[in-house]
């Protein structure tokens, strides 16, 4: 049997139910597209606060960081960054990454290598990922169901146990109920480590993130993850939490220990990023207030969303076939944004994925009313 038939059918079949993807690369005269698409909600990743410090980074340090962060690729700015990062969200300590995939991967699987971890349903395909590497028994719970996660601590035999949840869920755009979680995580012995990834620079005042805005960030037993390549404007992730917390996934986790470091420049970046969340504490306020007027606009077109808790806007449309050609549309009036099928989404809910910027204009919003009034044509005809 030729193996290369196997993954041409596969292929084939993707194609056939509307779950082919595609690679489209951006290029400089891609500029005049309205971008609801990215992670940039702050609008920083071409500040030129930010390009500076990156470039500065550069003509210090090279390149790249040459190395894993055990061995060369940690720098001055790397643990400047981390010490920053800490102060910022109100957290013992931080640990760098590459990613923050990688922050969730070793977060997840070194902390509850060997014992239970009990994973929301809706979490980040990382922290899924995070679930299978750990070794652990795994008790996957609806969304948001606090109830469930306690009947799963209550029942455990293991002597490590984790709850994991997203923050800000990154289709959705809701939270989670990180005071209710952080009780039942408390009482039954578990850590609780929350993704920030949508929350960070959004939620809170000055964008410190879901945790610190609820008050829990002095919580010992609270790990937090973050990225620093969506409000950031950056590239990279991390991981707070206290002492023990970084020492065990220094010690032990593999995304960290065997990864090449974070380029310096990527580093400059989101240090640059987090002075500017000092000094401008109204962006994560003006990209939350974007992201409401992005919601008010579909519901006037009675288009399925949610109320965004940050600055991600759904748009349900239902068939993966639906939400290809209300995207494609969008791009023929000039606005970028995202299309969600199976796998990322759940059978039927289809959706495009909206998210506001901090940076948009009266005039960028006439656009999304028009490209949102097409989308709402789209959907009746299908």
């Amino acid at each position: 049997m030729d193996p290369l038939a196997v993954l041409r059918k596969a292929t084939a079949d993707r194609r056939a139910a509307g779950l082919k993807r595609a690679l489209r690369p951006r290029t400089p005269d891609d500029d005049g597209m309205l971008d609801l698409a990215s992670n940039d909600y702050l609008g920083l990743s071409r500040d030129p606060r930010l390009i500076e410090a990156a470039v500065e980074a550069v003509r210090t340090w090279g390149a790249g960081s040459t190395g894993s962060r055990l061995v060369t690729g940690s720098t001055r700015l790397h643990q400047e960054l981390e010490t920053k990062l800490a102060a910022f969200c109100g957290a013992a300590g931080a640990l760098v990454f590459s990613s923050g995939y990688l922050a969730n991967l070793a977060a997840v699987a070194a902390l509850g290598r060997g014992g239970l971890v009990v994973s929301d349903a809706g979490n980040h395909a990382s922290i899924v990922d995070g679930c299978r590497l750990a070794r652990a028994r795994v008790v996957v719970t609806p969304r948001k169901d606090v109830a469930a996660v306690e009947k799963a601590l209550a029942g455990r035999d293991e002597e490590r146990a984790v709850v994991v949840t997203d923050a800000v869920f990154s289709v959705d755009g809701d939270v989670a109920p990180v005071a209710e979680l952080s009780a039942v995580a408390a009482r039954h012995g578990a850590l609780l480590v929350v993704d920030e990834a949508h929350s960070l620079g959004v939620v809170g005042e000055r964008g410190r993130g879901l945790v610190h805005s609820t008050g829990l960030f002095r919580e010992s037993h609270i790990v937090r993850t973050v990225t620093l390549s969506k409000s950031l404007g950056s590239q990279g992730g991390a991981v707070l939490g206290e002492p023990e917390v970084i020492d065990t996934l220094i010690d032990t986790g593999r995304s960290f220990i065997f990864d090449t470091g974070l380029a310096p420049a990527s580093v400059a970046a989101a240090s640059a990023a987090v002075d500017i969340l000092q000094h401008q504490p109204e962006l994560p306020g003006r990209a939350r207030l974007m992201a409401g007027e992005l919601a008010a606009a579909a519901r006037e077109l009675d288009l399925e969303t949610s109320e965004p808790a940050g600055a991600v806007v759904p748009v349900v449309l239902g068939r993966p076939e639906t939400a290809l050609t209300a995207a494609a549309t969008c791009a023929e009036l000039g606005v970028r944004v995202g299309c969600f099928r199976p796998p990322s989404v759940p059978v039927g809910r289809s959706c495009l994925r909206l998210t506001a910027r901090a940076n948009l204009s009266s005039d960028d919003l006439a656009v999304i009313r028009h490209a949102l009034t097409a989308v709402a044509e789209v959907k009746v005809r299908a």
